[in-house]
């Protein structure tokens, strides 16, 4: 049990340097999460996208997850990063081995991913099934950003039977301006819908948009709230708990 030597933990980060769209450079990258402990963040699972033109998967992150740390150790930066990776669902992904999916802390516990469509995906039920029928708890990442559910937001009230869970994005909570994604975001943290919060910190540019989105959903749901989300869940994540365990 870690809880008492644990702040809250980003389950959703592109802090691996130069290996997606996320961080250029170790010093980037440094920045970022000395940032993120100011924030009150000690963890942080790399999420690299795991798509077909990087070659990204969980032989080739976690060697990197250990040079980043080293370099946040030299750095003087007090925080813990981990494994993981952003899967993207297609057409062709129910056929995918289950042996390349890529879960946090490479547990084959959970794993999360995305799609990018305009309307939900004939495939999308399938690619869930095919996640839990290897053992693994799958996690939508960033509903609220999705056009096919910004169009069909009633969609997530499918989630719960179909065993999905969903994560809240901070920069969409950190936008300035009414926006499609923000007033979802705003709805579901208010019922209670999400299992997580992550940053989805992608470099330092975006990185005080995405701190304010911390204190908008603080502001509007409470800490306790927010830390289930920031802490207690995602701790859940590192210690392989399922979703409804209580703390030992």
């Amino acid at each position: 049990m870690l809880d008492g030597m644990v702040g809250r933990i980003d389950v959703h980060s592109h802090l691996l340097p130069g290996i997606d769209d996320g961080c250029e450079d170790i010093d980037e990258s440094i920045t970022c999460a000395r940032r993120m402990v100011e924030a009150g963040y000690t963890h942080s699972f790399c999420t690299p996208h795991i798509w077909s033109n990087l070659c990204n998967n969980s032989e080739t992150i976690a060697p990197r997850v250990q040079n980043l740390q080293k370099a946040l150790d030299d750095a003087g930066v007090p925080m813990i990063v981990m494994p993981g990776g952003e899967m993207t669902i297609n057409r062709a992904f129910p056929g995918q081995q289950a042996c390349d999916f890529v879960t946090y802390n490479n547990a084959g516990k959970y794993a999360i991913f995305d799609f990018w469509t305009h309307e939900m995906p004939p495939f999308f039920a399938a690619s869930v099934r095919h996640i839990q029928s290897a053992g693994i708890q799958p996690i939508l990442a960033h509903p609220e950003r999705i056009y096919a559910i910004q169009t069909e937001p009633r969609v997530v009230d499918e989630f719960p039977t179909l065993g999905l869970l969903i994560q809240c994005n901070l920069e969409c909570l950190g936008d300035e301006t009414r926006t499609p994604r923000l007033a979802l975001a705003e709805r579901w943290l208010l019922e209670d819908r999400y299992f997580l919060i992550g940053s989805d910190l992608h470099g330092a540019d975006t990185l005080d948009k995405r701190l304010r989105g911390l204190q908008h959903a603080i502001d509007l749901v409470g800490e306790e709230q927010v830390w289930k989300l920031t802490h207690t869940n995602p701790l859940k994540l590192i210690e392989g708990r399922p979703p409804g365990a209580q703390a030992p």
